[in-house]
């Protein structure tokens, strides 16, 4: 009988190790050293069978002399999953789709295969074949193309793939998965890497583009080992909180597009539905006027959007004011806060403030800025600012008004939705002078408190 082998592996960047020790060399984290049993088998799951797959160049060539025809993408039904991959799915290409359990990425992806052309094989090993179809029957009616397999074991997947000869391929999830040749549990890091490498081997040589699912760990990242998010070609975050029906699709990393890039849905009874206009969800239709809350030009990748910053300034109940901010950074908002009470005289520091960007998503573009120091003043002042005006600038530490990249977008998107004047800094250039819009240029925050006060 073969002596069983076993090694340490490092759960956060996936690292070997002969011996356990505390630290792992690699990456320097500690206690993250797990003894896992291996199989050195040197042949792997996976040949390539007598197909007609086309089959990789593997000939050095120079690269002066490398022929690039047209960019071939397969297009999908879904516009806001076209745009966060950069026009569609590229043939052999390998996509990790993480994010929170139950946010909606086993339907995304669902939904996805339904409305292919081609021949998909979807593979869970989280759920039973009767049990997707009855998702199935709940988000589309139509016939699809979609073959469905409950299987977690490589050999046997790639067996029915050999059968089939898919042209997309979907696992939902990688966690599951497991091969003979490594002898751990599966959601191992041993697994989860060598599992990875045969679904990239296969997707390499057939030209056949995987789209894997991935599980979060409590720290919100992708579990299993980092070199995971390094072996596939786009990592996507799937986010959303339980409690509003919007998700975001954003792209952690790119190999064939922008990772500036945002897809929005909604989530309803029937699956996820595309919004195409988000500036409509995402600012309340009321026609009461209240104080503290402001609407702000922003950027996600090409796409410009109009969103609302609503703020509360009351006075702090406790010794030590509150500060609180949902779906923006709090040490910037502290850092607004210090800027407000130094350079234009308003006394904060004895107040509890309280800020929130509605639809429950997060925005780290600067030029929102503007928005809240005109949210918070409003609720300080208990002054409503007209629905029709809205902001785009940056709030520099000496108080000054700066500008912000691309922001002929951002009055151009203003001035379609209606809206009767923008602020911007001094500085900014635009091309033309003349617009629809009212365009109002302040130099420092004194300038927006005369304008709006």
């Amino acid at each position: 009988m073969a002596k069983t082998k076993t090694t340490f592996f490092c759960q956060n960047c996936g690292a070997q190790h002969a011996k356990w020790q505390g630290q792992c060399n690699a990456c320097k984290e500690w206690n993250t050293l797990v003894e896992e049993v291996v199989d050195s088998k040197p042949e792997k799951t996976w040949k390539p069978a007598t197909s007609n797959a086309p089959k990789r160049i593997s000939k050095p060539q120079r690269i002066n002399d490398i022929k690039i025809g047209k960019e071939i993408r397969i297009p999908t039904s879904n516009q806001e999953f076209n745009r966060v991959l950069g026009g569609g799915i590229v043939p052999g290409s390998i996509t990790l789709l993480g994010g929170e359990p139950g946010v909606g990425k086993s339907t995304l992806l669902l939904q996805l295969s339904l409305s292919f052309k081609q021949k998909v094989l979807y593979v869970s090993g989280e759920e039973s074949q009767q049990q997707i179809k009855m998702r199935a029957e709940r988000i589309q009616k139509e016939e699809s193309n979609c073959f469905v397999l409950s299987e977690t074991k490589t050999q046997l997947i790639f067996t029915q793939i050999e059968a089939m000869e898919p042209e997309i391929l979907i696992i939902d999830s990688i966690q599951t998965l497991h091969t003979d040749y490594v002898e751990s549990s599966p959601g191992s890091v041993s697994q989860i890497r060598e599992c990875t490498s045969e679904l990239i081997k296969y997707a390499k040589e057939t030209n056949v583009p995987i789209i894997l699912i991935g599980h979060i760990n409590k720290e919100g990242s992708i579990a299993g080992p980092k070199v995971l998010e390094h072996m596939v070609d786009t990592v996507l975050q799937f986010e959303g909180d339980k409690n509003y029906a919007y998700r975001i699709l954003r792209a952690h990393k790119n190999r064939f597009g922008s990772t500036h890039e945002l897809g929005i849905y909604e989530m309803q009874a029937g699956g996820l539905v595309e919004v195409s206009n988000p500036s409509d969800i995402l600012i309340s239709k009321t026609d009461t006027h209240l104080s503290g809350t402001a609407i702000a030009a922003t950027l996600e990748g090409m796409r410009p959007m109009m969103i609302e910053i609503q703020a509360l300034v009351s006075s702090a109940v406790y010794g030590t004011p509150q500060r609180s901010a949902t779906g923006y950074n709090l040490k910037r908002l502290n850092m607004i806060l210090a800027v407000l009470e130094k350079r234009a005289g308003f006394r904060l520091g004895a107040k509890d403030v309280f800020l929130n960007i509605t639809g429950g998503i997060s925005i780290d573009d600067p030029a929102i800025d503007l928005a809240v120091v005109a949210a918070i003043l409003s609720s300080s002042e208990d002054v409503s600012i007209p629905k029709d005006i809205c902001f785009a600038a940056e709030v520099g530490l000496a108080g000054e008004i700066r500008p912000v990249t691309r922001v002929e977008q951002r009055v151009m998107e203003a001035e379609k939705l209606g809206f009767a004047s923008i602020l911007i800094s001094k500085q900014s250039k635009l091309p033309k002078e003349t617009y629809k819009i009212n365009v109002i240029r302040v130099a420092k925050i004194e300038d927006v408190v005369d304008a709006l006060f």
